[in-house]
């Protein structure tokens, strides 16, 4: 019986083996951008090469918000002691495009210095695995949640409790969490009042969500606003982008438009903008 060569074999069961394995786990690059996005199914940092963000001058009404994060931004990135921050209140009232406008300022007075990690809110719970690759770096982050909130039956909040500031190891000191939400206590009323009817102990069941907020050391409220406000916004939006338009007529249509929209703020100023510049064949460059 001639002799079988068994070399093709093996090879053919090696190659089926490399296919059945999983992927090489990739190493994330914390000095590859100034900004990421954590990707929590494979504990991935994709650089961000350009932020979708307003110059910090064009954010109007927001004027003491601004001041006060950026300065608490500016001590953290000098190493000082520094406060996790939440940023709540009225839609479109600047409050995510403050941090990124926040975090710009920062990287031109310090290049490089600090990074920007944006988290999403069903990732929550890989906070940990985040702060593990983070931990390890030689420059300092902020990590960014938008439009956090917690439902019932959500129990994540907990894992970010104990990142914020009960876990054993306790936040990183080069690292500091932003978060924004339209609820000042992260979850809505009703869900809170649901607490208070259906717990054994209803001051206890509420302190334990509520106290979520208060891991916070820094609040700063944004409120819907007023005519004069929107209109300062929107001048600086047309002045910013040389729109070629009276100053009267501006105010007529911007007034007319957030009449339209039934509201008043910076996103439907923005968005007024785009559409007036798009009418009059003017990039917003």
């Amino acid at each position: 019986m001639p002799d079988i060569d068994p070399l093709p074999l093996w090879r053919r069961i090696a190659d089926a083996l490399e296919r059945l394995a999983p992927p090489a786990r990739r190493v994330a690059d914390v000095a590859a951008a100034a900004a990421f996005v954590w990707h929590a199914d494979d504990d991935w940092l994709e650089p961000v090469p350009e932020v979708s963000r307003v110059d910090i001058g064009l954010l109007k009404g927001i004027e003491r918000q601004r001041d006060i994060l950026l300065e608490n931004t500016r001590r953290f990135a000098k190493g000082l002691p520094t406060n996790n921050a939440l940023l709540w209140g009225a839609r479109g009232m600047g409050k995510s495009s403050l941090v990124k406008a926040v975090h710009a300022r920062i990287e031109e007075e310090t290049p490089g210095l600090l990074g920007l990690v944006e988290i999403h809110r069903e990732d929550i719970q890989s906070l940990p695995r985040l702060l593990g690759i983070l931990r390890e770096a030689k420059r300092r982050f902020i990590i960014f949640c938008d439009d956090l909130s917690f439902d019932g039956h959500d129990a994540s909040y907990k894992s970010l409790k104990a990142v914020l500031e009960g876990g054993i190891e306790g936040r990183p000191t080069n690292v500091v969490f932003y978060a924004t939400s339209n609820r000042r206590h992260l979850m809505p009323r009703d869900m809170i009042e649901n607490e208070r009817s259906t717990a054994i102990n209803p001051a206890e069941a509420v302190e334990e969500k509520v106290s979520m907020s208060d891991r916070f050391g820094l609040w700063l409220g944004f409120h819907p606003c007023g005519q004069d406000v929107f209109f300062d916004i929107v001048e600086g939006y047309a002045a910013a982008y040389g729109l070629p338009i009276q100053p009267a007529e501006l105010r007529a249509r911007a007034n007319e438009w957030s009449v339209t929209r039934g509201a008043r703020s910076g996103r439907v100023a923005w968005q007024f903008i785009q559409d007036l510049a798009g009418e009059l064949g003017k990039p917003l460059d």
